[in-house]
This record gives C-alpha cells, structure tokens and sequence, in this order.
C-alpha cells in the first residue's frame, strides 16, 4: 500500500483533499447540534428530573442573569432604575429573547438582596444556550453594560453568556499546531519535514471534526467532544507521522532510494502506529463500559479523529513523501551524504550514552523514577470529584464577576440551588423539615403543576462545597423520610453530585477493562507476559502522578493564578474517565514503539541487556521529541476557554512528560534490565494457542546455512576485532544477519581477536559486534563469490542498531 500510495501521491492527495473540503462544506451547511446528555438511571437526581419534566413538559430556552450592584444607596433609588430599566426593555425587545424578568416588576419582588444593594434580572433566550447566536448574546452584554457607571457595577452570567466570552474558535488548536512546528523544526532542521506531520495533522483532525459535527445531526454528540477530539487528534496525529517521517529519513541518511526509504518505514514504523492507534482506540472504547450516555458521543468523536488520522499518517504520509523525495533532509544533511555517502547505522551521542547508563545503573534509575513518581502522586490521595461552575472562571470575566455578586447578595448556595420534587401527598412538614434543616438559607414552595410540587432549597454553603454534599445526603436520608412522604433532591448541584458518585462507583470496572485490554493486545504483540504485565504497572503509576498533579493544580490552586485558570474547586466528575482513555491509548503509545524496537532486537539476538541497549538508545529521543510536541498541544488547551478542557489538556500534558521522560525513558529499561531474560517468558502451551499480530514486518526466508543458494559450497566473512588502538579484542559476540535481521551464525573472537562467520550464499548482510566493555558495532557488509575479510574496530559511547 505504501509503494502504490507513493507513486500514485497526486491521485492520494486530491483524494484527500476532496474529503476535507466536501466534509467541511457539508458540515458547514448542516450546522452543529451537539447536545449534552446527563442520563443517570436509577439516581435520585434522575427521578427528580422526571417528575419535573412530567409538571413542566414544555421548557423554556437558556436563561442568564443580569446583576448590578451600587456601592451607595439601594438598587431601588430611582436614579439606579433609571440606568437599568431602558437597558432591560432593550434586551427584551431583541429578536431571540423570550422574556426578561425585573427585579422592578412584581414578579421579580424577590430579586433584590436584603440590604438592597445587589439585584439581579433574568434573561430567558428562546432557544439553548449553544444554539443562540453569539451576536445576539453579545448585543446583550453590550446593552446591560453600557448602564454602568461610577458606583453602579453590571455583570452578566449564564451558558450564553460565559460562551462570548471565550477566546476565539480554534484559538488552541493554532498555537498548539505553530508550537508543535517550532518543535519538529527543531529536530528535524528542515522546513519540509517540519511540515509533513503537520499537514497529517490537519487532515486528521480537520476530516474527524467535520465528520463528528455531522453525526451530531444523528446522535448524541456533547459539546466538549470537539475539543477533546481535537486535543487528542492534534497529538497523535502529529506524533505518529513523525516516527514514519523520523524513519524515513534515516533510511534515506544509510543510503536508501526515497521509495524504498517510504516504503520501509511505512513496513516497520508504520505497522506501530496502526497497533499504536488501536491501542487508542479500545481505550476510548472502554469508556463504554461505564454506561454514562453523556461519554457514547465523546468517544465516537475521538475514536472518529484517531482512526482518521492513523489513514492520514499510513496513505497520506508516504504520497507527501513522494512529492519531497530527497528534499525531507535539510540542504546540509543533503550535502553530506552527497560528499561522505551513507551514514553507518547505529545511535551516538546523548541517547546512547543515557542508554549505557541505564544498563549499568538500573537499581539505581529505578529507585530514583519510583520515588519521583511516588511524591507527585500523593495529592490524589485527597481528589474529589464534582462539577466546575462559573465560580471557578478567571477573576476578570464578567460571569465570574456575575456570581461572585450573587453569592455576596443572595448567599453562597444561591449559585446552585436544589430542587426537592414530590408527587402528590401534603408537603407542609416536608417544608417544616426543610426549613429546620442545619445548613439551609431558605425554603420556597412553588405551586403545585399536575400533581407536582417542587420546593426550593437554597444551602448555605456553595455548590463545590463538601458541606452542600453532606446536606444532600442529610435531606434523602434524614429530613425527606422523617416526614412521611416521597420525595426526590434534584438541581444541578444534586445531579453533579449523583454523576460523581456513579463515576467514581463505575471506575474500577472502567480500569480494569482498558487495563487488561492492553495487556492482550501486549501478550499477543510480543509474546510475553511480563513486557504486558510492566506496561499495565507503569500504566497505573503514570496515572496516579498527573492525577497528583491535576489535584495539586486544579482542587489545592497550586499555580492556577500563573496559568490564568481562575479558582480551584473539584476535578470535573468526567475528567478521570475520558482522562484515563487518552492516557492509557497514549502510554500504549510509547510502550509500543519503544519494545517494538527491544523485541526486534530481542528476535535478532536473543541478548536481552543489548536488546534493551539498543531499544532505548534508537527510540528514546523520537519518544522524547513527540511528547515534547504532545504537551505543547495539550498546554494550548488552557487557551481554550473550556474549563474542563483545561483540566484536561494540563492532566494529559504532564501524564505525557512524566510518562515519556520518566517511565518509558528511565524506570521502563531500567526495570527491562534487571528482569532480564525473564521478560521475553511465554509459557509453551499460550504460545500454541496465541494468534500472530506482528508489529515488526515479517522476514523474508533465509537460505540455509553451509549452502549457496545455487547448492555450491558458503563462502565466509573473517578478519579481526580490535580496539581504536589496535589492540585485540578477545571474547567479543560477533554475529551475520540476513538483511530482514534474521540471525545466521554467531561466534567469539579468539584471543588475538580473530573471528571468521559462514555465509549461506553471496549478498548483502548486516555484520554485528559487540563487547560488554565496549560498545557496539553493526555494518552492512557485500559478500561476493570468495570469502571476505573485514575488521571491526570497536569503541566505547557506541550503540549500533542491528536493523
């Protein structure tokens, strides 16, 4: 697919094209009519809702506040109305504006505080707060607004309100993308390849987006979805094309033609990103487990823009590449290898010797990444779920301004206040009981509709607050029952309340279903049980250090006024599930791509410690790079203006660094080596009955050793191994691969560091040497009719890949 997609890369590309463009049009003409869905069945909240939906069956649009406050005088002075009323009657005369309840009306007698210095007036849209045209909800911030003046304050709140105050659509995901450039420049030292996981990335995402708006039309689709699919398809999509590209261009840097270069890295680095990429998937998936309606439409949106971007990276990529051929080098890179040929294949440098230092120090690697991994995870220990609210908004926006206005007028609870619904029956000692009730600022009873009474309980505490859960307890455990009749609390508070605890009862399931999802798809990838068993454990660690983060961020306020995140509060209830998806696919991610690379060397030598050597050293600054790019992405989230996008995007920014910078580099190789031969153990009888899913490609047939291939008599490689210095090297591992890696004879160097290999037939092999006091060496050797001589020369710092 990837030879036919390379030379056919015109036809590819206005595929492609045409996709985006007739997708993007089709959702721009359909519009959006994304719904959020909070179906909790079987939840007292719920029955609430029911009964309410049964009295009141015929609801209005959004409603938002107006509030104002004068610091002299009352609110009720005439020269106050005289501001306020004509903004009001301009607001209720707008096209899209139901109704506009006054604090100076009759019906609005209860809107005035006590020591009526704070009123409030409600604006009720004809439609939901995501369909009312932001020009409109703009047109009515402006109106209050300009009734401001010195001593008289106006600020505005609601879901129509906190959405035109949001930064600009797409604000994010553009200055992740330019930082994710500057990174991939970087890297790679050329502008073209710079662009090319780019461009994957826009394909991706921008095909999944429009894809989702449109299925929006057909299904429930929450609004936060786009955002999260954006996040994640942003990071994947990126990254995935940069381990193709990355390999690309080092089959090209050996000496390799740029179609075959392609067409390689599609057959290796590409098959890890279609495992990679379905790892994610069924971690996604495993959201459903949790049976909460309102994440079906998260995970099709995500799910949608990963599978779209793994075809990106797999048919788009190697067309794109066809296009640059030998142009995804920089001109420097393309001098070199003109005047010096190809580069020897092998890891030098930093990685390389990070690498060696594992291998001699793992005990102490592992103990130093435990302990780091172990301090941040301690504030998880006080995480408590709950629901952001526009409390939790910056400082300087109106909305947060709005409801800090209504909490000092009205009373903290007045922002979130609960809804006790019973059906038929006398409710006098159920009010009685409310009012007596610790805890609650007043009760109201309004007038029964079809049977059905709902009384207002407003608490004294806030919304977030852990005495406004122990009073919902109090009320169904205690107060509703003590009064002899059935009763349900509802409310928004109560039904955040209700969807923390079905979450947080739902989550071991959700665990242990992506966890052992991914230790199956590990087993059968690389027939082992420990490589899986390893992945799952430090799987979990990564999630209990960014949840210690998120809660020392989020829930202790630990730097929020830095990021511009407004105030702390409780980690939003959906975050730990659709945090968990994203975090386990992308740790799989990781795990994938670097013991691919182990288990290949592993196949080839069967010497573990060089395995893991050459693993780490040929995939750790790739791995390093793309989560670089990664948390770049999901930082820019913080811009979006979605409290829990934020929440998400800095969770998955630093489960990302500490999994890619601590785990995969240093406790993951480092545990690899002191586990030894031991994680490549499969028992026999699972090996019999194990299906093949082979991440590497799959090698080609080697002729037999001792026979040419034309049945005369092997020829031989011989020659000597010997230091920089000239001196022998005694004892050395010299082995002859076939060029798919497949091993065909092995042998030691004497003690004058002779050695002499059989070859089966005349061809192209790949010759390795190694010492454990030195470092590696592999080249490609050209096998004629005769034998042929070739000394190694070995030094310490080096790590070659046998590929």
């Amino acid at each position: 697919m990837a030879r036919w997609c390379y030379r056919h890369r015109l036809v590819v590309l206005l595929l492609w094209v045409g996709a985006l463009f007739g997708l993007g049009f089709s959702a721009s003409t359909a519009g959006t009519n994304y719904a959020n869905v909070f179906s909790l069945p079987d939840t007292d909240s719920k029955s609430a809702y029911d009964l309410m939906e049964k009295a009141f069956p015929s609801t209005s649009g959004d409603t938002d506040t107006v509030v104002w406050k004068v610091d002299d005088g009352s609110v009720r002075d005439q020269a106050v109305q005289d501001r306020i009323r004509p903004a009001l009657d301009d607001i209720a005369k707008m096209p899209g504006v139901g109704a506009v309840t006054s604090p100076y009306d009759a019906r609005g007698a209860a809107q005035v505080s006590r020591d009526g210095t704070i009123a409030y007036a409600q604006v009720t849209f004809v439609k939901r707060a995501n369909e009312v045209p932001k020009e409109l909800v703009q047109d009515v911030v402006d109106t209050a607004q300009k009734a401001e003046l010195a001593g008289l304050q106006v600020d505005l709140g609601g879901q129509a309100i906190q959405r035109v105050q949001e930064p600009p659509q797409g604000l994010s995901e553009t200055v992740g993308i330019v930082a994710a450039a500057v990174v991939l420049f970087l890297a790679f030292g050329s502008f073209f390849a710079m662009t090319l996981p780019i461009a994957i990335a826009v394909f991706g995402v921008g095909t999944g987006l429009f894809a989702t708006q449109l299925l929006s039309h057909t299904t429930d689709v929450p609004d936060i979805a786009p955002l999260l699919a954006s996040l994640i398809g942003l990071g994947v999509g990126i990254d995935y094309a940069l381990f193709i590209v990355t390999r690309h261009r080092r089959g090209i840097q050996r000496g390799l033609e740029p179609e075959e270069a392609a067409v390689t890295a599609l057959n290796t680095s590409g098959r890890a990103v279609l495992f990679a990429g379905g790892t994610v998937c069924i971690a996604l998936a495993g959201m459903l487990v949790t049976r909460l309606r309102f994440l079906d439409g998260v995970v099709i949106g995500t799910s949608l823009t990963v599978v779209l971007s793994v075809l990106a990276a797999t048919t788009l990529l190697p067309a794109l590449l066809g296009f640059l051929g030998p142009r995804v080098l920089s001109r420097r890179q393309r001098r070199r290898l003109a005047a010096e040929g190809p580069e020897p294949e092998g890891a030098s440098g930093l990685a390389a010797r990070w690498s060696t230092f594992v291998e001699k120090r793992p005990r102490r690697t592992a103990a130093l990444a435990l302990v780091f991994m172990a301090v941040l995870a301690v504030p998880v220990l006080s995480l408590r779920l709950g629901a952001t609210d526009q409390g939790n908004d910056d400082a300087s926006t109106t909305t947060r301004q709005a409801y800090d206005l209504l909490a000092e007028g009205f009373g903290p609870g007045f922002n979130g206040p609960l809804q006790v619904v019973t059906e038929g029956g006398e409710t006098s000692a159920l009010v009685k009981g409310l009012e007596d009730t610790p805890g609650v600022a007043r009760v109201a009873a309004l007038p029964p509709a079809r049977g059905v009474t709902v009384i207002q309980v407003v608490p004294t505490t806030s919304p977030q607050s852990v005495e406004t859960d122990r009073l919902i307890d109090r009320l169904r455990d205690d107060v509703i029952p003590s009064a002899g009749v059935k009763a349900h609390v509802g409310g928004v508070t109560a039904v955040s309340k209700d969807f923390s605890a079905v979450t947080g009862d739902r989550l071991p399931l959700f665990i242990a279903t992506i966890i052992g999802l991914g230790f199956l798809l590990l087993l059968v990838a690389f027939r082992s049980l420990v490589v899986p068993l390893t992945a799952a454990l430090m799987n979990l660690i990564a999630a209990a250090a960014s949840f210690g983060v998120l809660v020392a961020i989020f829930q202790w306020g630990w730097g929020l006024e830095l990021l511009g995140l407004g105030k702390e509060g409780p980690i939003n209830a959906f975050l730990p599930v659709i945090m968990l998806s994203l975090l386990f696919g992308l740790s799989m991610d990781y795990q994938v791509f670097l013991v691919s690379r182990m288990h290949e060397e592993w196949v080839h030598t069967r010497d573990n410690a060089r395995a893991v050597r050459v693993g780490l050293a040929e995939t750790s600054r790739v791995i390093n790079s793309a989560a670089l790019i990664m948390v770049c992405v999901f930082m820019a989230f913080v811009l979006s203006g979605d409290s829990g996008a934020a929440m998400a995007g800095v969770g998955l920014a630093a489960a990302v660094a500490l999994d890619a910078f601590i785990l995969r580099t240093a406790l993951v190789p480092a545990a690899m080596h002191l586990l030894g031969d031991s994680n490549w153990w499969l028992p026999k009888g699972l090996e019999k009955r194990l299906p093949h899913l082979a991440v590497e490609p799959k090698e080609e047939a080697a002729p037999s050793p001792g026979t040419r291939a034309d049945g005369g008599p092997s020829s031989a490689v011989h020659g000597f191994v010997r230091t920089a210095e000239g001196e022998p090297v005694a004892g050395a591992a010299v082995t002859l691969l076939s060029g798919g890696g497949r091993q065909l004879d092995r042998v030691e160097t004497l003690a004058d560091g002779s050695y002499i290999v059989s070859v089966p037939a005349p061809g192209t092999y790949l010759l390795a040497a190694a010492a454990p006091s030195f470092g590696s060496r592999a080249r490609h050797v050209v096998v004629g009719e005769g034998p042929l001589v070739y000394d190694v020369e070995l030094a310490e710092g080096e790590v070659d890949a046998v590929n």
